[in-house]
């Protein structure tokens, strides 16, 4: 009974040592299911314009009533939005702020924008 209890003990410690000693966490999936360049995929991304490159306006604050000053976070308006490119041929699907489709409407397209701002559109 004790050599089954000190296997028992043994065993425990084992697996409680390799509980906190474990690989990180993966935010990519690795299964063939997922494409390669899709929305599938699990890659965290930042929240900012594709085009532009805006991001959050982290130092914004609220003055209350009692005039006290919260800091909060102002995020941007991005949408997910799908346009053609002529040089690739094929569509392409950006995240892009508001300020960023109006760039786009206003270079007359996706093209020009990108070729404009530097944007390589093959990666998306």
């Amino acid at each position: 009974m004790k050599s089954f209890l000190a296997v028992l003990l043994v065993a425990l410690l084992a697996t409680t040592a390799t509980a906190f000693t474990g690989t990180p966490l993966q935010l990519t999936r690795s299964t063939p299911a997922s494409r390669a360049g899709g929305s599938s995929s699990l890659v965290m991304r930042e929240r900012a314009c594709d085009l532009l490159g805006k991001t959050a306006n982290r130092k914004a604050r609220v003055v209350t009533f009692s005039h006290r000053r919260i800091h909060k976070v102002q995020e941007v308006n991005l949408q997910w939005k799908r346009f053609y490119s002529d040089e690739l041929g094929r569509r392409v699907r950006l995240r892009l702020s508001t300020k960023g489709i109006k760039t786009v409407d206003k270079y007359g397209s996706i093209d020009a924008a990108a070729k404009k701002f530097g944007v390589d559109l093959t990666k998306f």
